[in-house]
């Protein structure tokens, strides 16, 4: 007889023992000193650094996306330049004392974190997530996208073996390792869950947020690209394309359309095809739209970081060797126009723009169509333009003069480096910060008095003979027979006996 096994009973009894592990990990991990806590995030850090280039090779050869030296660099952000940003953080005991208004600030951790990881960052995520939760005295359970379950497995086994070896309690880094929704779900909620840190689609994002635990989600990064006519236009579209090809548009901060002014239209036309993007004509546009979005509104899976040779092969046209990005002319935008989606793949939409106020308006639609609150890149060298669209747009980073995707992540600015976005209540999230490891802390407040307060003496109110009257009239009516007038006579009696002791 053949016994039937339930995928998503395992997955939650997975689930369960590894909360329970990490758990009984924290517990013991709170004990630490930060000594010992500094320890253990440089050695994982080190080790996930040192397995940067392999587990970018893996993570490609699992998800089929992306590119495996792009994949590389974004695993040595998630390393060594989140150790880098993170290392001097004071998270154990006293972090700060205010002695002139007499404050002292202690660090505590939330307890297990669940960490959720997507398809596109697979190894860098949990390397990032991994870090910033060791560093906080947290454990973390983390659920990887069913599609990338043996490299995000491996790049957590990485950090776990080398905080181990450098004294971390065992069991402090957890993996799911069976795809189940239900048990990523039931994590969420499990009651031994402090804190959930998704990274992921619209729809995993929402239900990290109706757990009913704390949270910290992303949104989607519709973002748009303003050439404006006082820009270098050789380097700016150099950098746009070097970042829209990037790991092929995975990250979610990377450029989605380009909006250039008027005047400089034919410049940039002649700078995007010197670096190696096709512009597609109108037949051509139309079948890259079907094979873009078959379904209106919803983007294709096959075309997420896909190369620029896939997504043409899939649409039927044909591009010439050595393109590195398709551009699409557009004067719409909209869920049933595909090019003005978040394409995640190196795919853009090109939308010509009369002046900067028109560039506005343009902008917006397309934030308010996916993106708002994520991100906006500027190439200008009108810093008054690029101030007026930092106040004006409703986005929590705007990167000027630099490469959309990994600017926003910390490589080419000084942001916090992160590969958690925050989009702000502008896109339905709690925080517009790049979410690091002070994220991951409760700070309690010692406070010592230092004001004296007066406050007012309050005397008791008498109660007058006619209020006492009229309640015992209310109360008991008439006593033994008494008329109004006999009670009101020896209510009174009573209360001058009482007023005059």
């Amino acid at each position: 007889m053949v016994t039937l096994v339930d995928n998503d009973l395992l997955a939650l009894q997975e689930m369960r023992q590894a909360v329970e592990a990490a758990n009984k990990a924290q517990k013991e991990y709170m004990n630490f000193t930060q000594e010992q806590v500094d320890k253990i995030v440089k050695a994982a850090a080190d080790a996930a650094y040192q397995a940067s280039e392999r587990l970018g090779k893996l993570a490609v050869e699992e998800t089929g996306m992306g590119v495996a030296e792009h994949k590389k660099l974004k695993n040595e952000v998630g390393s060594r330049d989140v150790y880098e940003s993170i290392k001097n953080l004071k998270s154990v005991g006293v972090v700060s004392e205010d002695r002139t208004n007499k404050v002292v600030e202690i660090a505590a951790p939330f307890g297990v974190v669940g960490g959720i990881i997507p398809t596109t960052n697979p190894t860098s995520t949990a390397f990032f997530k991994t870090l910033i939760a060791l560093k906080t005295r947290n454990a973390i359970v983390v659920s990887p996208h069913p599609y990338a379950i043996e490299c995000t497995k491996e790049a957590l086994r990485v950090c776990a073996d080398a905080a181990e070896k450098a004294g971390a309690p065992k069991g402090l880094v957890q993996c799911l390792t069976l795809g189940s929704m239900e048990a990523t779900q039931e994590l969420m909620k499990h009651k031994d869950i402090h804190l959930i840190l998704a990274t992921g689609g619209g729809a995993l994002v929402r239900a990290a947020y109706s757990s009913g635990k704390p949270a910290y989600g992303v949104g989607p990064g519709n973002v748009p690209v303003y050439i404006e006519r006082s820009a270098r236009i050789d380097k700016a579209v150099a950098q746009i394309v070097d970042s829209k090809s990037f790991d092929y548009g995975t990250i979610c901060a990377t450029e989605q359309a380009l909006v250039v002014d008027q005047a400089i239209k034919n410049q940039v036309f002649k700078a995007l095809e010197k670096n190696g993007a096709y512009l597609l004509n109108d037949e051509e546009k139309k079948k890259m739209e079907k094979t873009i979005s078959p379904v209106p509104g919803k983007v294709n899976p096959k075309i997420v970081g896909k190369s620029p040779q896939t997504i043409a092969e899939l649409a039927g046209i044909t591009i010439p060797e050595g393109t590195r990005i398709i551009v699409g002319m557009e004067d719409r935008v909209g869920k049933d126009v595909p090019f003005s989606l978040e394409k995640l793949s190196p795919i853009f939409a090109f939308y010509e723009v009369r002046d900067s106020t028109h560039a506005k308006e343009v902008c917006l639609d397309l934030l308010n169509l996916g993106g708002r609150g994520h991100s906006l890149s500027i190439h200008t060298q009108d810093d008054r333009i690029a101030r007026d669209f930092s106040i004006e747009m409703p986005v929590s980073r705007i990167l000027v003069n630099t490469l959309s995707s990994i600017g926003a992540v910390g490589g080419t600015t000084g942001l916090k480096p992160s590969l958690t976005l925050g989009c702000g209540t502008f896109g339905g999230n709690i925080t517009s910060d790049n979410i690091s490891a002070h994220h991951l802390l409760n700070i309690k407040r010692m406070a010592y008095g230092t004001k004296d307060v007066s406050l007012p003496k309050v005397l008791p109110v008498k109660a007058s003979s006619k209020e006492v009257t009229q309640q015992v009239l209310k109360s008991v009516g008439s006593i033994n027979g008494l008329d109004e007038a006999q009670v009101k006579q020896l209510v009174t009696q009573i209360v001058n006996q009482l007023t005059t002791k």
